[in-house]
């Protein structure tokens, strides 16, 4: 693997069921260095979620008036919800040298690359094709047909963006695909690769 110098914001981005999410929390469990980046969304609360741990909840009143006051960093309208990424909590990890690790769109993520250059890396994982995605997301059960119809759109769109990451790893098989990814993470920390629990 290409060696790469360490970077304080780790961006992990994929389209909708490529499997981000499963990545993300597997590294922040891997690297206690690491603190999650909550992003801002005006969609509501799925069951079991936490206002300010999984997301910062607010209105489109709220978020609309953050826009204005520049408090984002980037933010995007996906499926009639916005979200977006606080600047505050990013400037203050980076004046503390802390380590954020982000679970966000494509758009996004080039946008934090834009505003952040010298500390953003951005990683991607590509699903091994659209078949195998809409696979997966009609296997979660949790959209309906439509909705399905919009994510594959959207994916196909996201897909075309890869050549503009840092790195691409096809998440064919989930565990090659955690440790690349943990390898990967490993060398941007300037650490080891934690040792396996038994």
């Amino acid at each position: 693997m290409e060696a790469f110098q360490p970077r304080h914001l780790i961006v992990i981005s994929a389209p909708s069921g490529a499997g981000k999410t499963t990545v993300a929390h597997h590294l922040l469990t891997r690297f206690p260095q690491l603190r999650f980046s909550v992003s801002a969304t005006t969609r509501p609360p799925r069951p079991g979620e936490v206002h300010g741990r999984d997301y910062f909840f607010l209105s489109r009143q709220q978020f609309e008036a953050f826009i204005r006051a520049g408090k984002l960093v980037e933010y995007e309208e996906i499926f009639g919800h916005l979200y977006g990424t606080l600047r505050m909590p990013v400037e203050e990890a980076l004046r503390r040298g802390e380590y954020l690790l982000f679970d966000i769109d494509v758009k996004g993520s080039l946008a934090l690359r834009e505003a952040y250059p010298e500390e953003t890396f951005l990683i991607y994982i590509a699903p091994p094709s659209i078949e195998e995605l809409e696979r997966r997301l009609r296997q979660r059960g949790t959209e309906t047909e439509e909705q399905i119809r919009h994510r594959l759109h959207r994916a196909a769109m996201e897909l075309t963006y890869q050549a503009a990451f840092d790195v691409v790893i096809q998440n064919e098989r989930l565990e090659s695909t955690l440790q690349q990814a943990e390898q990967l993470v490993a060398q941007l920390l300037g650490v080891e690769v934690p040792p396996s629990m038994p």
